[in-house]
C-alpha cells in the first residue's frame, strides 16, 4: 500500500481534502514548516496521504485562476438561511436543500479557518471584511482577495498548510490514467510520470478532485487541463454520474484571440459596470435583476445578440473607472495584455463555458456509488448547484465538501450503495449514467508508445473538432436536432483507434464525457437553469424522475 488516502488534484477541493485527510487544521498545531523538498520525501505510514497533481502545487488548474470571491454569510445582516435561499433559487428547482444547508452553514467556518491560516482577504477602512454584491445574491456576502485574485490566495494559503504536514507526500507532474479496482472496490490508480514511464499507486481510499470539463468547449474560460478526465475515469470504473447536461456559461469572457478566453469577473457588474451594445446603449434583460440576473439568463441574452451579428461590451469607464487597476488588478492586466485600457475603452465580451454543475454522483460526505472512491469540487455532483450555480459558490463548495470528503476518507467509511439506507444520493429528476459508456479504456494499453508528430497533430485536430461540436450544438441554446448531430459526430470521431499517449488518452476521455453531456441534454426535454432547449423552452412545473 503506497498510502492510506490518495488525493488526485490540487485545487481548492483537493487541497482541502488532503488537509482534512491528514487531520485538518488541528494537525498543524505546533508543527514546524519544513522545506518543500523535505515534505515530498516522507510520509507517516500510520496515516499517510498522497497528493497528486499533473502540474505544480498551488499554480495549476482552475482554482488559482478564479477571479470571483468566496460567498459566505459573514455579515450581521446576513444568514446561512438567506444564502441558502439564494442558492436554491439560482439552482432552478434541482438543488438538494440538505446539501445547500451544509454549504451555507459550514461555509463561514471554512472561511475563518482560511483567515487563521493567513489568508489576506480584502478589508475596508475600518478593518472589516469587504463584502461585494454579485449576480443573484440578495446580500453583499462575497469576499475577495487582492481584488480579483481570490483563487490564487486560497490555493497558496492551503498549499503552505499542506507543506507543513509531514503525513502528506506531494507528487507533482503525475498524470492519473485509470482507477484500479479489486473486488468491486477502488484500490488505487494507474499513473504516468512526466518522463513517460507508467506505474501504479495503491491506497485504501481515493479522492478525485480533478476539476471540471469546460475546456471541451471552443469558447471557455478554463485551462486546457479541464476536459473531464476524472469523470471519464470514474465512469469506466463503474461510478454513477449525474446532472451532466448542466454547463454554466459565464456571460462575460473577454472576446479576444486567446484560448482559454480571459474571464471578466462578475464583480465588475456588481460594482456598477454596464453591459452595452456597439453603440453604447444598455442591453435589456427579461429578469427584474437586469445585469445581475442569474448567469444563464444573462448568457442567453448575449448569445442571441451575438448570433444575430451584434457585439457586446462591458463599459467600466465610469465605474470603477480610474480605480480599475487598484480594484481589479488581474482583469486590468489581462485587458492591457490584449491592448485594451478599460478606463478609456469598452471591453468586448462573449459567453463562454465556465463551470459544470454535474459530475460524479456523491453523497454529503463526498462518497461516490463506487466503494473506496470519493469525489469533491467541480468533478463531483453534490446537488448543491442544481441546474445553475450561484456566483462565488464554487470555491466555497471546494472548501466545504473537499474537507468533508477528506475527513470521510480518513475515517475509512466505505461508499454506501443501498438506496434504502438514506446514504446514497437521491435521484431528484436527474439523468444518471450507471457506469461505463460505449467508449471504453483499452484493455491492454501500449505503455510508452510514442505516436509521433503526425498523430499528435491529428489528435489535436480531432480535439478542436470536438470542441467546436459542443460549442455549436451543445452550447448555450440547444435543440433535439443539434444534439443528435453532436452525438453522431462524436461517435464518428470515436471510431478510430487512439494511441496510448497523453493526448490520445485525453481525447478518449473527452469523447466519452462529451457524449454523456449530449445524451443527457437530449434526454432532458425541458429548459431548466443553464440547460435551455429551444424546442422545449418551458420548465416543467414539477420535478419528475
Amino acid at each position: 500500500m503506497d498510502a492510506d488516502i490518495l488525493v488526485v488534484g490540487a485545487g481548492a477541493a483537493g487541497l482541502s481534502a488532503a488537509l482534512a485527510a491528514a487531520g485538518g487544521v488541528a494537525a498543524l498545531s505546533g508543527t514546524p514548516e519544513p522545506s518543500a523538498s523535505s515534505v515530498r520525501s516522507r510520509g507517516r505510514p500510520d496515516s499517510s496521504v498522497l497528493l497528486l497533481t499533473r502540474g505544480h502545487l498551488g499554480r495549476d488548474g482552475a482554482s488559482p485562476l478564479a477571479q470571483g470571491g468566496v460567498a459566505a454569510a459573514l455579515d450581521s445582516g446576513d444568514s446561512a438561511e438567506l444564502h441558502a435561499l439564494d442558492t436554491v433559487l439560482a439552482g432552478a428547482g434541482l438543488s438538494r436543500e440538505d446539501r445547500v444547508a451544509i454549504l451555507t452553514t459550514e461555509g463561514p467556518g471554512r472561511v475563518r479557518e482560511l483567515i487563521g491560516l493567513g489568508a489576506r482577504f480584502d478589508r475596508d477602512a475600518s478593518g472589516s471584511l469587504e463584502l461585494a454584491m454579485e449576480g443573484a445574491h440578495s446580500r453583499r456576502r462575497v469576499i475577495h482577495a487582492r481584488g480579483d485574485r481570490t483563487g490564487a490566495e486560497v490555493t497558496q494559503v492551503l498549499s503552505r498548510a499542506i507543506r507543513r504536514l509531514p503525513s502528506i507526500t506531494i507528487l507533482e507532474e503525475i498524470e492519473a490514467e485509470e482507477l484500479l479496482t479489486e473486488g468491486g472496490r477502488v484500490c488505487g490508480l494507474r499513473v504516468r510520470r512526466s518522463d513517460g514511464s507508467a506505474g501504479a499507486l495503491r491506497a485504501d481510499a481515493v479522492v478525485l478532485a480533478t476539476g471540471g470539463l469546460c475546456h471541451l468547449y471552443l469558447r471557455t474560460t478554463t485551462p486546457r487541463s479541464t476536459t473531464g478526465d476524472g469523470i471519464a475515469m470514474a465512469m469506466r470504473a463503474g461510478a454513477a454520474v449525474a446532472d451532466m447536461e448542466f454547463v454554466q456559461f459565464h456571460p462575460t469572457a473577454m472576446a479576444v484571440d486567446s484560448d482559454p478566453l480571459p474571464l471578466v469577473t462578475e464583480a465588475l457588474r456588481g460594482e456598477g459596470a454596464r453591459l452595452v451594445d456597439a453603440s453604447g446603449r444598455g442591453i435589456d434583460f427579461p429578469d427584474e435583476s437586469g445585469e445581475l440576473s442569474p448567469r444563464d439568463v444573462v448568457a442567453r441574452v448575449l448569445w442571441d445578440l451575438t448570433r444575430a451579428g451584434g457585439e457586446v461590451f462591458l463599459d467600466a469607464r465610469d465605474t470603477p473607472g480610474a480605480d480599475f487597476p487598484d480594484r481589479f488588478p488581474g482583469v486590468f492586466s489581462l485587458c492591457r495584455r490584449h491592448g485594451i485600457d478599460p478606463r478609456e475603452s469598452l471591453i468586448p465580451v462573449t459567453p463562454a463555458a465556465h463551470y459544470h454543475m454535474g459530475g460524479i454522483e456523491v453523497d454529503e460526505e463526498g462518497r461516490t456509488t463506487l466503494p473506496g472512491l470519493w469525489a469533491a469540487g467541480e468533478v463531483a455532483s453534490t446537488g448543491v448547484h442544481g441546474a445553475n450555480r450561484l456566483a462565488s459558490n464554487s470555491l466555497l463548495e471546494g472548501l466545504v465538501f473537499g474537507a468533508r470528503a477528506g475527513a470521510s476518507a480518513r475515517r475509512g467509511l466505505p461508499a454506501e450503495t443501498d438506496e434504502g439506507d438514506g446514504r446514497r444520493p437521491a435521484n431528484r429528476d436527474r439523468v444518471v449514467s450507471p457506469g461505463p459508456d460505449s467508449i471504453s479504456a483499452p484493455d491492454t494499453p501500449e505503455a510508452g508508445r510514442n505516436p509521433g508528430k503526425p498523430d499528435e497533430a491529428a489528435l489535436e485536430a480531432d480535439m478542436q473538432s470536438l470542441r467546436a461540436i459542443l460549442w455549436e450544438r451543445v452550447g448555450v441554446v440547444r435543440d433535439a436536432g443539434g444534439l443528435r448531430e453532436a452525438i453522431d459526430a462524436i461517435d464518428q470521431l470515436a471510431e478510430r483507434t487512439l494511441p496510448d499517449s497523453v493526448p490520445g488518452r485525453r481525447l478518449r476521455n473527452a469523447l466519452q464525457v462529451a457524449r454523456q453531456i449530449a445524451v443527457s441534454a437530449l434526454a432532458r426535454e425541458e429548459s431548466r437553469g443553464s440547460h435551455f432547449r429551444r424546442d422545449f423552452p418551458i420548465t416543467r412545473t414539477a420535478a419528475t424522475p
